[in-house]
C-alpha cells in the first residue's frame, strides 16, 4: 500500500515539473526568442508573428478602458508612419474578451497599423502582460528586445531610441 502512495507521490511531483516547465517555456524573457502566435486582425487578416521575421515588431498590448492607451494610440500611429519604409511594423493587441469596445474605442483615431484581437487572453498571458498598455519590441531575428509597462509622455522617447538602435544593427 505504501508502495503505491509513494508511486503517487513521485508520477503528481513529476507531473508539476512538466506541466511548470511548459507553462514557462514560452514565458516573455528579454533576449529570448518572442513567443509565437497567430491573430485575427480587425481587417479579418490572420497575422502569424514568425512570418515577420527580418521585421522589427512593436506589440502593444491595450484595453479601451485604459486611459493611457489611448493617449498612447496616436504615438504609435506615427511611429508606424515614420519606420514602416525601414522595416518597423506596429501590431496593436486588444486584450478584452468581448471586443466590440475595443472596436467602439478605435472609431476616430484613424489608425493604420494591424489591431488584433486575443479575446481569450492566451496571448497576453504568454507575454505576462500585467500592466496596460505594455510594449514588446521585437527585432528582425524574433527576439525580445524591450519590453515597457505603462504610458506616459515621454515614452515615445524611449521606444524611438529602441527602434533607432534596432534599425541601425
Amino acid at each position: 500500500m505504501s508502495f503505491s502512495k509513494t508511486k503517487i507521490l513521485v508520477l503528481n511531483s513529476l507531473l508539476a515539473c512538466v506541466l511548470f516547465l511548459a507553462s514557462t517555456a514560452n514565458a516573455l524573457e528579454i533576449g529570448k526568442p518572442a513567443p509565437d502566435f497567430t491573430l485575427k486582425s480587425l481587417t479579418g487578416e490572420n497575422l502569424k508573428l514568425t512570418e515577420q521575421r527580418g521585421k522589427i515588431i512593436v506589440l502593444n498590448f491595450w484595453a479601451s478602458w485604459c486611459g493611457p492607451c489611448r493617449v498612447e494610440m496616436p504615438v504609435l500611429q506615427d511611429f508606424y508612419v515614420k519606420y514602416q519604409d525601414l522595416g518597423v511594423s506596429v501590431w496593436g493587441v486588444n486584450v478584452e474578451q468581448e471586443n466590440q469596445a475595443g472596436r467602439d474605442f478605435l472609431k476616430g483615431l484613424e489608425l493604420t497599423f494591424p489591431i488584433l484581437f486575443d479575446s481569450s487572453n492566451t496571448i497576453s498571458d504568454v507575454y505576462d502582460v500585467e500592466a496596460m498598455p505594455t510594449t514588446v519590441i521585437v527585432d528582425r531575428d524574433g527576439v525580445v528586445r524591450y519590453v515597457y509597462q505603462g504610458y506616459k509622455a515621454g515614452y515615445e522617447k524611449k521606444y524611438a531610441k529602441a527602434i533607432k538602435k534596432l534599425i541601425r544593427e
